[in-house]
């Protein structure tokens, strides 16, 4: 198979192409399963070029080739988490320059941020992504406009591709954290997006046991400059976490598909639980964005919900700690179910005290919706 996904007339589709999308084959022993590089240093006259760990490694190159044919990128480049892509991305904006930025957006990214502007490294407006008219009245001037597919946790939906032309036509880039859609769902560069920023400790890896983050980007001189900035500070992923990655992306598909189904059908049903007052999720027809997402998504709506109680910090944490099946934990895009109220992070404190992020997992749809009953009944909610 090709490097652009092709096997003779066509394009082959994703769930194909998560499989074999990294091309790789052993013709020296046969092996169907990639190999994992360990080594720091290559010999000179090795016929790829490789010269030394930090600047690059066969595992890396492997992962880096999928990521690139699932987001229909020029080049990908893996770093040794999320956050270390992020950064890499926000090292592009000048000294002083202006950073827009989604009012939902990651925590993490919205922190990284807070911090370069309080050290007068850069300028940061936060808007609505979801209103274009908002977007278009922050851009001017920017150098980089954040949004992410989904909204973490509130799942908004902007639309990509007015706010690419808003972007470019005033000169900045738009970057897109992709990692709840997944390619699978939506590949940002092709709505006009510069930067595609993924965690692959999310649904990349599926398994809760890496941290790694992959950038997809549409043009080869962007590309060198981040992977510098990746190489310069150091900010390389571990050889095994981008072989578990690489591992975990070939059953990306079967898991994912199955987990926005049960998402999809979870949230149907949430609402008429009595202590459940609002359920964000945009596949739902009363959703704010619901026809933009029907539009833009393919195939589904993510597996990320968020609900909100009609109760306090105290009692939502309570329910949090009540279930058996979900898992009262940080992250998302686990075989496991996982919940967490998001308020009890720092920056999180726009968010309602009751609300709470489900990840949903692989297990039996009716068990999770049960379970999540059983909670509410035990916490008193």
């Amino acid at each position: 198979m090709s490097a652009d996904g092709q096997l003779g007339e066509g394009k082959l589709a994703l769930a194909t192409r998560v499989v074999h999308g990294s091309g790789f084959k052993d013709t020296a022993t046969g092996a169907v399963v990639p190999p994992l590089a360990v080594s720091a240093t290559f010999d000179h006259a090795n016929p790829q070029g490789l010269t030394y760990g930090r600047d690059h490694n066969p595992t890396w190159g492997l992962l880096e080739c999928a990521l690139s044919d699932l987001e229909d990128a020029a080049a990908s480049i893996s770093f040794s988490s999320g956050m270390a892509g992020v950064a890499a991305v926000l090292d592009l904006v000048p000294e002083g320059g202006r950073v827009v930025v989604a009012k939902d957006a990651y925590t993490g990214s919205r922190a990284l941020l807070q911090l370069l502007a309080a050290r007068g490294r850069c300028q940061v407006e936060a808007v609505d992504a979801t209103d274009v008219a908002a977007v278009e009245a922050a851009v001017g001037g920017a150098s980089l406009l954040w949004l992410e597919t989904l909204g973490n946790p509130l799942l908004s939906v902007p639309d990509l591709r007015e706010c690419a032309r808003l972007a470019h036509a005033q000169g900045a880039l738009l970057a897109v954290d992709n990692t709840l859609a997944t390619p699978l769902l939506c590949r940002p560069l092709a709505l006009g997006a510069d930067v595609v920023a993924h965690s692959g400790s999310k649904y990349i890896g599926g398994h809760d046991d890496l941290m790694l983050g992959v950038l997809a980007v549409r043009d080869l001189q962007l590309a060198d400059r981040l992977r510098r900035h990746r190489t310069h500070l150091g900010a390389c992923p571990g050889q095994l976490e981008a072989w578990l990655a690489l591992r975990g992306l070939r059953t990306l598909d079967v898991r994912f598909r199955r987990q926005v189904e049960t998402a999809a059908w979870l949230a149907e049903r949430l609402s008429s639980l009595r202590a459940v007052r609002l359920v964000h999720y945009p596949g739902l027809p009363g959703h704010p964005q619901h026809r933009l997402a029907s539009e833009m998504l393919d195939g589904g709506f993510g597996a990320i919900i968020s609900i909100e109680l009609g109760a306090g910090a105290e009692d939502t944490e309570r329910f949090c700690a009540a279930t058996r099946l979900w898992t009262n934990a940080t992250s998302l895009g686990s075989v496991g179910s996982l919940l967490e109220r998001r308020g009890r992070w720092e920056g999180e404190g726009y968010l309602p005290e009751g609300l709470v992020r489900l990840s949903v997992g692989l297990e039996d749809p009716k068990d999770l919706l049960g379970d999540l009953a059983q909670a509410l009944a035990a916490a008193g909610v």
